[in-house]
Protein backbone atom coordinates (compact mmCIF):
# COMPACT_ATOMS: atom_id res chain seq x y z
CA UNK A 1 0.00 0.00 0.00
CA UNK A 2 1.33 3.48 -1.03
CA UNK A 3 2.48 6.29 1.42
CA UNK A 4 -0.24 8.63 2.48
CA UNK A 5 0.66 12.12 0.82
CA UNK A 6 -0.27 14.30 3.76
CA UNK A 7 0.20 18.11 4.09
CA UNK A 8 1.04 19.24 7.37
CA UNK A 9 -0.59 22.97 8.62
CA UNK A 10 0.62 24.05 12.11
CA UNK A 11 2.17 27.03 13.26
CA UNK A 12 3.63 26.92 17.42
CA UNK A 13 5.73 24.35 19.11
CA UNK A 14 2.67 22.59 19.94
CA UNK A 15 2.52 21.39 16.73
CA UNK A 16 6.01 20.52 16.12
CA UNK A 17 5.08 17.05 18.56
CA UNK A 18 2.70 16.15 15.89
CA UNK A 19 4.74 16.51 12.75
CA UNK A 20 7.65 15.05 14.43
CA UNK A 21 5.76 11.68 14.84
CA UNK A 22 4.18 12.13 11.61
CA UNK A 23 7.99 12.06 10.11
CA UNK A 24 9.64 9.30 12.19
CA UNK A 25 5.82 7.22 11.50
CA UNK A 26 6.08 4.36 8.72
CA UNK A 27 3.13 5.08 6.09
CA UNK A 28 3.43 8.64 5.85
CA UNK A 29 5.01 11.54 3.07
CA UNK A 30 4.94 14.66 4.04
CA UNK A 31 4.01 16.02 0.50
CA UNK A 32 4.40 20.19 2.25
CA UNK A 33 4.36 21.97 5.47
CA UNK A 34 2.37 24.98 5.62
CA UNK A 35 2.71 27.50 8.24
CA UNK A 36 2.14 31.20 8.93
CA UNK A 37 4.19 33.87 7.59
CA UNK A 38 7.09 34.97 9.60
CA UNK A 39 6.24 37.55 12.31
CA UNK A 40 7.97 40.36 13.66
CA UNK A 41 9.19 39.98 16.81
CA UNK A 42 12.08 40.73 19.52
CA UNK A 43 13.29 44.35 20.56
CA UNK A 44 14.26 45.03 17.27
CA UNK A 45 10.61 43.57 15.42
CA UNK A 46 12.56 41.25 12.88
CA UNK A 47 10.97 39.01 11.11
CA UNK A 48 11.26 35.63 12.80
CA UNK A 49 10.09 31.86 11.97
CA UNK A 50 7.52 29.85 13.33
CA UNK A 51 9.10 26.47 15.37
CA UNK A 52 7.09 24.62 12.95
CA UNK A 53 9.08 26.45 9.93
CA UNK A 54 12.40 25.68 11.70
CA UNK A 55 11.56 22.37 12.01
CA UNK A 56 10.23 21.72 8.31
CA UNK A 57 13.43 23.69 7.12
CA UNK A 58 15.44 20.98 9.52
CA UNK A 59 14.43 18.24 7.42
CA UNK A 60 14.32 20.05 4.21
CA UNK A 61 10.51 19.38 3.39
CA UNK A 62 8.50 22.02 1.56
CA UNK A 63 7.31 24.34 3.14
CA UNK A 64 4.66 26.90 1.91
CA UNK A 65 3.62 30.36 4.22
CA UNK A 66 0.42 32.02 2.87
CA UNK A 67 -0.49 35.46 4.16
CA UNK A 68 -4.19 34.04 4.07
CA UNK A 69 -5.66 30.21 3.79
CA UNK A 70 -7.93 31.51 1.09
CA UNK A 71 -5.17 32.88 -1.11
CA UNK A 72 -6.59 31.65 -4.41
CA UNK A 73 -2.35 30.91 -5.22
CA UNK A 74 -1.73 29.06 -2.39
CA UNK A 75 -5.36 26.77 -2.92
CA UNK A 76 -3.55 25.93 -6.77
CA UNK A 77 -0.43 24.87 -4.65
CA UNK A 78 -2.29 22.56 -2.64
CA UNK A 79 -4.64 21.04 -5.86
CA UNK A 80 -1.12 20.29 -7.74
CA UNK A 81 0.00 18.35 -4.42
CA UNK A 82 -2.63 16.36 -4.60
CA UNK A 83 -2.88 15.61 -0.65
CA UNK A 84 -4.48 12.30 0.19
CA UNK A 85 -5.09 14.14 3.98
CA UNK A 86 -4.38 17.58 5.89
CA UNK A 87 -3.63 17.01 9.59
CA UNK A 88 -3.71 20.70 11.18
CA UNK A 89 -2.53 21.33 14.42
CA UNK A 90 -2.76 24.59 15.83
CA UNK A 91 -2.00 26.67 12.26
CA UNK A 92 -3.66 29.60 13.32
CA UNK A 93 -6.40 30.63 10.76
CA UNK A 94 -9.54 29.35 9.53
CA UNK A 95 -9.74 27.45 6.53
CA UNK A 96 -12.02 27.82 3.86
CA UNK A 97 -14.66 24.94 2.77
CA UNK A 98 -12.24 24.78 -0.34
CA UNK A 99 -9.19 23.68 0.97
CA UNK A 100 -11.11 21.12 3.79
CA UNK A 101 -13.02 19.55 0.55
CA UNK A 102 -10.04 19.15 -1.51
CA UNK A 103 -7.78 16.05 -0.12
CA UNK A 104 -9.71 12.27 -0.68
CA UNK A 105 -10.30 11.54 3.16
CA UNK A 106 -10.60 15.30 4.00
CA UNK A 107 -8.84 17.61 6.65
CA UNK A 108 -8.11 16.66 10.74
CA UNK A 109 -7.09 18.69 13.59
CA UNK A 110 -5.11 17.96 16.69
CA UNK A 111 -7.22 19.66 19.59
CA UNK A 112 -6.00 19.91 23.13
CA UNK A 113 -9.05 19.45 24.84
CA UNK A 114 -12.27 16.56 25.36
CA UNK A 115 -14.40 18.07 23.04
CA UNK A 116 -16.86 19.55 22.73
CA UNK A 117 -15.34 21.14 25.98
CA UNK A 118 -13.52 23.95 25.27
CA UNK A 119 -13.55 24.69 21.29
CA UNK A 120 -11.24 27.79 20.71
CA UNK A 121 -7.90 29.50 21.31
CA UNK A 122 -6.79 28.09 24.69
CA UNK A 123 -8.11 24.87 26.07
CA UNK A 124 -5.18 24.57 28.41
CA UNK A 125 -5.44 27.67 29.98
CA UNK A 126 -9.07 27.39 30.65
CA UNK A 127 -9.34 24.00 31.83
CA UNK A 128 -6.31 24.46 34.71
CA UNK A 129 -8.16 28.22 35.17
CA UNK A 130 -11.67 26.47 35.49
CA UNK A 131 -10.12 23.68 37.95
CA UNK A 132 -11.20 20.43 35.69
CA UNK A 133 -9.81 17.49 37.23
CA UNK A 134 -8.68 16.01 33.88
CA UNK A 135 -8.71 17.39 30.06
CA UNK A 136 -7.12 15.51 26.79
CA UNK A 137 -7.25 15.36 23.44
CA UNK A 138 -9.53 15.21 20.21
CA UNK A 139 -8.74 13.84 16.79
CA UNK A 140 -11.24 15.05 14.43
CA UNK A 141 -12.75 15.84 11.31
CA UNK A 142 -12.56 19.33 10.47
CA UNK A 143 -15.96 21.46 9.09
CA UNK A 144 -16.70 24.57 8.77
CA UNK A 145 -17.11 25.33 11.96
CA UNK A 146 -14.57 26.54 15.02
CA UNK A 147 -13.42 23.43 16.52
CA UNK A 148 -17.02 21.59 15.59
CA UNK A 149 -16.48 18.55 13.72
CA UNK A 150 -17.35 15.36 14.30
CA UNK A 151 -14.56 13.42 16.53
CA UNK A 152 -12.37 10.39 15.09
CA UNK A 153 -10.33 9.54 18.38
CA UNK A 154 -10.16 11.28 22.21
CA UNK A 155 -7.44 10.57 24.80
CA UNK A 156 -7.88 11.99 28.37
CA UNK A 157 -4.93 13.44 30.69
CA UNK A 158 -5.67 13.84 34.24
CA UNK A 159 -4.55 17.45 35.27
CA UNK A 160 -2.25 17.50 39.00
CA UNK A 161 -1.64 19.92 41.18
CA UNK A 162 1.88 20.50 40.18
CA UNK A 163 0.59 21.39 36.52
CA UNK A 164 0.97 24.58 34.70
CA UNK A 165 -0.20 25.48 31.40
CA UNK A 166 3.41 24.89 29.98
CA UNK A 167 3.65 21.76 31.48
CA UNK A 168 -0.14 20.63 30.70
CA UNK A 169 0.84 22.15 27.09
CA UNK A 170 3.82 19.84 26.61
CA UNK A 171 2.42 16.66 27.57
CA UNK A 172 -1.07 16.70 25.44
CA UNK A 173 1.17 17.81 22.59
CA UNK A 174 2.84 14.28 22.89
CA UNK A 175 -0.34 13.01 23.88
CA UNK A 176 -2.26 14.30 20.53
CA UNK A 177 0.74 13.58 18.48
CA UNK A 178 0.79 9.89 19.40
CA UNK A 179 -2.95 9.57 19.48
CA UNK A 180 -2.85 11.15 15.77
CA UNK A 181 -0.42 8.02 14.40
CA UNK A 182 -2.58 5.79 15.28
CA UNK A 183 -5.84 7.23 14.51
CA UNK A 184 -4.89 7.93 10.75
CA UNK A 185 -4.41 4.55 9.42
CA UNK A 186 -7.78 3.21 10.88
CA UNK A 187 -9.38 6.03 9.62
CA UNK A 188 -7.91 5.76 5.89
CA UNK A 189 -8.65 2.26 6.48
CA UNK A 190 -12.33 3.42 6.83
CA UNK A 191 -12.43 1.25 9.96
CA UNK A 192 -14.01 4.49 12.46
CA UNK A 193 -17.14 6.12 12.34
CA UNK A 194 -17.13 10.43 12.86
CA UNK A 195 -18.76 10.92 15.61
CA UNK A 196 -21.07 14.13 16.02
CA UNK A 197 -19.52 16.27 19.24
CA UNK A 198 -22.45 16.11 21.53
CA UNK A 199 -23.75 20.17 21.18
CA UNK A 200 -25.57 20.53 24.62
CA UNK A 201 -21.82 19.59 25.90
CA UNK A 202 -19.71 22.17 24.24
CA UNK A 203 -18.03 25.16 26.03
CA UNK A 204 -15.97 27.94 24.70
CA UNK A 205 -12.05 28.72 25.47
CA UNK A 206 -11.80 32.37 24.40
CA UNK A 207 -7.93 33.77 23.71
CA UNK A 208 -5.94 34.64 26.62
CA UNK A 209 -5.60 38.36 27.12
CA UNK A 210 -2.58 39.79 29.26
CA UNK A 211 -5.29 41.45 31.58
CA UNK A 212 -6.25 37.69 32.27
CA UNK A 213 -3.44 37.85 34.66
CA UNK A 214 -4.41 40.36 37.20
CA UNK A 215 -5.23 38.75 40.74
CA UNK A 216 -8.61 39.94 41.92
CA UNK A 217 -8.18 39.58 46.04
CA UNK A 218 -11.90 39.34 46.69
CA UNK A 219 -11.77 35.74 45.13
CA UNK A 220 -11.27 32.67 46.80
CA UNK A 221 -7.52 31.13 46.79
CA UNK A 222 -8.22 27.82 44.72
CA UNK A 223 -9.26 29.95 42.02
CA UNK A 224 -6.38 32.06 42.18
CA UNK A 225 -3.99 29.51 42.35
CA UNK A 226 -5.71 28.28 39.31
CA UNK A 227 -5.04 31.37 38.39
CA UNK A 228 -1.16 31.12 38.71
CA UNK A 229 -0.76 27.63 37.28
CA UNK A 230 -3.09 28.46 34.26
CA UNK A 231 -1.57 31.86 33.28
CA UNK A 232 2.29 30.46 33.57
CA UNK A 233 4.26 30.77 31.57
CA UNK A 234 2.03 33.79 29.70
CA UNK A 235 0.87 35.88 30.83
CA UNK A 236 1.56 35.04 33.90
CA UNK A 237 -0.61 36.00 37.11
CA UNK A 238 0.52 39.76 38.30
CA UNK A 239 -0.67 41.82 41.40
CA UNK A 240 0.44 45.40 42.53
CA UNK A 241 2.33 45.89 45.57
CA UNK A 242 1.37 49.33 47.84
CA UNK A 243 3.92 51.37 48.81
CA UNK A 244 4.35 55.26 50.29
CA UNK A 245 5.35 55.64 46.51
CA UNK A 246 2.79 53.30 44.63
CA UNK A 247 2.65 50.66 43.09
CA UNK A 248 5.10 47.63 41.97
CA UNK A 249 4.17 45.17 39.16
CA UNK A 250 4.78 41.83 41.39
CA UNK A 251 4.81 38.83 38.78
CA UNK A 252 3.90 35.34 40.72
CA UNK A 253 5.38 32.04 39.44
CA UNK A 254 4.31 29.42 42.13
CA UNK A 255 1.62 29.73 45.05
CA UNK A 256 -0.64 27.15 46.76
CA UNK A 257 -3.84 27.95 48.70
CA UNK A 258 -4.01 27.46 52.49
CA UNK A 259 -7.00 27.74 54.90
CA UNK A 260 -6.13 30.69 56.59
CA UNK A 261 -9.01 33.36 57.14
CA UNK A 262 -7.74 37.02 56.43
CA UNK A 263 -8.98 40.32 55.01
CA UNK A 264 -8.22 40.16 50.70
CA UNK A 265 -5.28 41.42 49.67
CA UNK A 266 -3.76 42.13 53.28
CA UNK A 267 -0.07 40.46 54.16
CA UNK A 268 -1.05 38.07 56.64
CA UNK A 269 2.59 36.76 57.05
CA UNK A 270 5.90 37.34 55.33
CA UNK A 271 8.85 34.84 56.28
CA UNK A 272 10.82 32.38 55.42
CA UNK A 273 7.48 29.81 54.54
CA UNK A 274 6.27 32.30 52.33
CA UNK A 275 3.95 35.18 52.06
CA UNK A 276 0.85 34.59 53.04
CA UNK A 277 -1.91 36.97 51.14
CA UNK A 278 -5.96 37.12 52.47
CA UNK A 279 -8.59 36.37 49.86
CA UNK A 280 -12.22 36.20 49.60
CA UNK A 281 -12.12 32.52 50.60
CA UNK A 282 -9.31 31.15 52.60
CA UNK A 283 -5.51 32.92 51.22
CA UNK A 284 -2.83 32.00 48.73
CA UNK A 285 0.75 31.59 49.50
CA UNK A 286 3.26 32.82 47.24
CA UNK A 287 6.37 30.73 46.81
CA UNK A 288 8.09 31.90 43.50
CA UNK A 289 7.44 35.96 42.78
CA UNK A 290 9.25 38.56 40.66
CA UNK A 291 9.41 42.20 41.08
CA UNK A 292 9.11 44.49 37.91
CA UNK A 293 12.38 44.68 36.20
CA UNK A 294 13.46 41.60 38.74
CA UNK A 295 15.04 38.27 38.59
CA UNK A 296 12.53 35.42 39.52
CA UNK A 297 12.83 34.32 43.17
CA UNK A 298 12.00 32.27 46.10
CA UNK A 299 9.22 34.11 48.46
CA UNK A 300 12.28 34.33 51.40
CA UNK A 301 14.86 35.43 48.66
CA UNK A 302 12.36 38.26 47.71
CA UNK A 303 12.12 39.59 51.26
CA UNK A 304 15.47 40.36 51.40
CA UNK A 305 15.71 42.71 48.78
CA UNK A 306 11.62 43.64 49.18
CA UNK A 307 10.77 43.62 53.14
CA UNK A 308 7.17 42.86 53.39
CA UNK A 309 5.31 43.18 56.64
CA UNK A 310 1.77 41.93 57.61
CA UNK A 311 -0.88 44.98 57.16
CA UNK A 312 0.28 45.49 54.09
CA UNK A 313 -1.78 44.83 50.70
CA UNK A 314 -1.87 43.92 47.28
CA UNK A 315 -4.28 45.49 44.73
Amino acid sequence: MADLRIVFMGTPSLACASLRQLLSTPGFQIAAVVTQADRPKGRHLKPQPSPVKELASLHDLFLLQPERARNADFLDQLRILQPDLIVVAAYGQILPTSILELPRLGCINVHTSLLPKYRGAAPIQWAILNDEPKTGVTIMKMDAGLDTGAILAQESSPISDSDTSESLHDRLADLGAQLLARTIPEYAAGNIQPRPQPVEEASYAPKIKKEHGRLDWNQPGRVLWNRVRGLTPWPGAFTFLLSGTGSVLVKIWRAEPVRIAGAPSQILQADKGGIIVGCGQDSLRFLEMQREGGRRLKASEFLTGCPLTPGQHFQ
